[in-house]
């Protein structure tokens, strides 16, 4: 499989993940309103039969917020509060509904708050006032607002989502790196790239960041044959022929002679060495 190949299909797979959890993301919260409304009308339903009412209707939940919810009535209600967090508080766990909530009653006419409380899963934090003063005969609406709904990003579920999708931009970054450190050395135009310096065979030189390192031609042509064969052992006989004998030269010790000016000149990359293989040659070793 090509890198470009690869790449596309890791896009494709983590663009499909996203959207499949985005939707299914929006699919609970779906699922969460539904609940919160079917726990609410049940709780109206109970208030009105505490007073006796079988026939009056419950109004429908209305959604304001994505965490806060309006219950309604069609008639006046008068009803003790702590039965009403009894109500909701049943109501809630039956549907597995969030421990952490605050509830108003709140007076039609002028919109104020005539009882109000908070629970949460941590009891120390819940706030429920005394009960036992019955709420006069009056037009209510009970909102609730779910206090951490906006938190839910940080659910397990999501965390776990988040992680997959990690693990998959580091294989592809694993994936990419290790393409790359199997070819040391790459083709430009003009130059070779060896470790962290560039070599330019048709001008004579090396050059590592801004710094030129002139070479001799027969540095140049010796260092040739080795990027042509990096990590491959080029034999002594083989070099000598191509950069000394074909050119109608008896060659004695310069070939080592010249294999150690390039060592010294490549020495700052300490990624890239130049090795004596005894008795076959030398490689030019790329890590």
């Amino acid at each position: 499989m090509g890198k470009r190949t690869f790449y596309l299909l890791g896009v494709l797979t983590v663009l499909v993940f996203f959207t499949w959890s985005f939707s299914d993301s929006n699919e609970g919260e779906d699922e969460f309103s539904e609940k919160v409304k079917i726990s609410l009308r049940d709780v109206g339903n109970q208030l009105l039969l505490s007073q006796e009412d079988s026939t009056s209707l419950v109004l429908p939940v209305i959604q304001v917020e994505p965490s806060k919810f309006v219950l309604a009535f069609e008639p006046p209600l008068s009803f003790e509060p702590s039965s009403l967090v009894a109500m909701v508080d049943k109501s809630f766990k039956t549907a597995n509904l969030p421990s952490n909530y605050r509830v108003e009653v709140v007076q039609c006419a002028d919109k104020e708050v005539a009882y109000s409380y908070e629970k949460s899963a941590n009891k120390e934090k819940t706030i429920v006032p005394c009960g036992g003063r019955v709420l006069p005969e009056n037009c209510y609406t009970i909102e609730v607002r779910f206090i951490q709904i906006n938190a839910s990003f940080f659910s397990v579920q999501n965390i776990l989502y988040l992680l997959i999708v990690v693990v998959l931009l580091l294989l592809m970054f694993f994936y990419f790196k290790k393409g790359q450190a199997s070819l040391p050395l790459e083709k430009h135009s003009n130059h070779s790239s060896i470790g962290s310096f560039r070599f330019y065979p048709e001008q004579n030189k090396l050059v590592k960041e801004a710094v030129e390192i002139s070479l001799s031609k027969k540095e140049c042509e010796l260092l040739e044959i080795f990027v042509a064969n990096p990590n491959q052992i080029v034999k002594r006989d083989e070099l000598t022929k191509k950069v000394w004998e074909d050119n109608g030269v008896i060659v004695g010790r310069s070939l080592d002679t010249y294999i150690s000016k390039l060592r010294k000149k490549l020495k700052d990359d300490t990624s890239i060495k130049i090795t004596n293989v005894h008795g076959v040659g030398y490689k030019l070793e790329i890590n």
